[in-house]
């Protein structure tokens, strides 16, 4: 097995919350963010969690971990949203599905693009309970809260099974993992993840963006659309460095020992995509 494709498979390992304890959160706390009338951004441990609350109810997108469903159902409470009506996922990954059985036993109806309850019927000691009840192929239009609300499935990206969400009315979206806000990106190739199709959303979410649009990405804090330009910005100029080397001949070794990410390793390479993660599975995606 190549190096790459164990680092992501050891990475979605980790991300699914498999070895993670519940102990480990008990000391998170969940913020509240606002973003736009009546919509939120919920941060605590794992992906953030977008919150639309309103007379319809509550809907959240993505979930985080299950030991944090009561602290994010509280805050939901504080947001005057009560009980959560509608959970979208952006992708498989248990840091933003972790908690899909305990809202969906508890009434919510959960959505999804295909490909993300196919990777969670396969996944290890996933619940049913957790697995989408309404998912589409492409993309789907809902109405909740006063908003026109996009669910748009995007070329593989992060993972094979994204989605990005446009809360149209609001001139916001959710990103997900399509979008790590001043950090390296994790592509997880295992699941068919793509530098590429990472460049690819973002130009989509740009397009459809101006000045006063905020962006829920997936980690970090909340962005606007000069912040994902810059992001892109710099993914394509690495991607362009990437693709020159491996046009020369150079594997994954040369490549990240010719230090082609070093003027911004020390401001997006320190955390769990550090610098040598992120050149390996982005190499690889290059060139699988």
């Amino acid at each position: 097995m190549q190096t790459s494709l164990k680092l992501s498979l050891a990475v979605t390992t980790c991300l699914i919350g498999a070895s993670i304890q519940a102990q480990d959160f008990d000391d998170v706390e969940i913020e509240t963010v606002p973003v736009a009338d009546d919509l939120y951004m919920l941060v605590g441990q794992g992906g953030n969690i977008g919150l639309s609350v309103g007379d319809d109810g509550a809907m959240i997108v993505d979930t985080q971990f299950a030991p944090l469903s009561a602290k994010i159902q509280d805050a939901v409470d504080d947001a005057d949203g009560g009980d959560i009506a509608f959970v979208v996922n952006t992708h498989w990954h248990g840091d933003h599905t972790g908690g899909n059985a305990n809202f969906g036993n508890a009434g919510a109806v959960i959505m999804a693009h295909a490909n993300v309850r196919v990777r969670l019927a396969i996944a290890d000691g996933a619940d049913p309970a957790g697995f989408p009840h309404v998912t589409y192929p492409d993309r789907l239009r809902f109405h909740w809260n006063g908003d026109d609300v996009d669910l748009i499935h995007v070329d593989p990206a992060h993972t094979d099974g994204d989605t990005i969400v446009h809360f149209r009315n609001l001139n916001a979206f959710h990103m997900g993992d399509t979008f790590f806000n001043g950090v390296y990106p994790y592509i997880d190739v295992d699941s068919a993840g793509s530098l590429d199709g990472l460049i690819a959303a973002g130009e989509m979410v740009i397009s459809l963006s101006d000045n006063d649009t905020r962006i829920i990405p997936g980690h970090g804090p909340l962005a606007t659309r000069t912040d994902l330009e810059a992001w892109i910005n710099t993914l394509k100029v690495i991607r362009s460095r990437f693709q020159s080397a491996i046009n020369q001949g150079m594997n994954a070794d040369e490549i990240l020992a010719a230090g082609l990410t070093a003027e911004w390793d020390e401001t997006m390479g320190g955390g769990f995509m550090n610098p040598e993660n992120f050149t390996r599975l982005a190499v690889q995606s290059l060139t699988q």
